[in-house]
């Protein structure tokens, strides 16, 4: 079986042995940068499955980064999770904004790290048809939700949409994706978006569905 590749891109020495020896002992193989210009012709040369990309760097910052790789075909659609100190939180509409699928905070929790990398390439390698978390089954092929061992009903946009966040947990999905993936051409406003979501807390409970300001929603563990 191929490893799957992972790119980090991180100015700091520290970070990236933590993180290459993190990722290598779970099986992967892991290719590193140490700025944002180095990053970017790494990505190019190597197509990595997956990208872990400092948000402040010399050079060339992971926004720039982010928004050149999106701009190149073979590698526009390589998933990309930014590494971001607290204090950078204003950072991060701008990196949805650049294209970025998900941002790690740090310090980084090693085991977090890895479960929020497995699930973007499950994703990536598989067509999900039944997802388990906790206490919630939904199985798209048989349109069937079960919470807590009871069948739940959905209306069709609200399980499609809870399908949706439940694909990457932890994943932070943008309005915008939401709107696309979910209701396609139709064009909606955040309002529809929010009622769907309330419905859906209403039925499953408010603990898992989070609300990321000015962003958007994700499924949380």
């Amino acid at each position: 079986m191929t490893k799957s590749k992972i790119l980090i891109v991180d100015d700091e020495k520290d970070i990236l042995e933590f993180l290459t020896y993190n990722l290598k002992k779970r099986g992967y193989d892991v290719i590193t940068a140490n700025n944002g210009q180095e990053g970017l012709e790494l990505a190019k040369k190597n197509c990595p499955d997956l990208i872990l990309l400092d948000v402040m760097m010399p050079e060339m910052d992971g926004i720039e980064v982010c928004q050149q790789i999106r701009k190149i075909s073979n590698i526009a659609t390589t998933y990309i999770l930014f590494l971001t100190a607290r204090s950078e939180d204003y950072s991060e509409l701008a990196g949805f904004d650049a294209g970025a699928d998900d941002y790690i905070t740090k310090p980084i929790k090693p085991k977090l790290l890895i479960s929020r990398i497995e699930a973007f390439l499950r994703r990536k390698n598989s067509v999900l048809d039944q997802i388990n978390i906790e206490n919630i089954s939904i199985n798209r092929s048989e349109y069937k939700l079960i919470v807590n061992d009871q069948l739940i009903h959905l209306a069709k946009k609200e399980f499609n949409l809870l399908y949706l966040l439940m694909t990457v947990p932890g994943k932070v999905f943008t309005r915008e994706e939401i709107t696309d993936r979910v209701w396609g051409d139709l064009i909606v406003g955040d309002r529809t978006i929010d009622v769907h979501i309330r419905k859906i807390r209403e039925k499953i409970g408010s603990n898992h569905i989070k609300t990321i300001k000015g962003v958007g929603y994700k499924f949380d563990i």
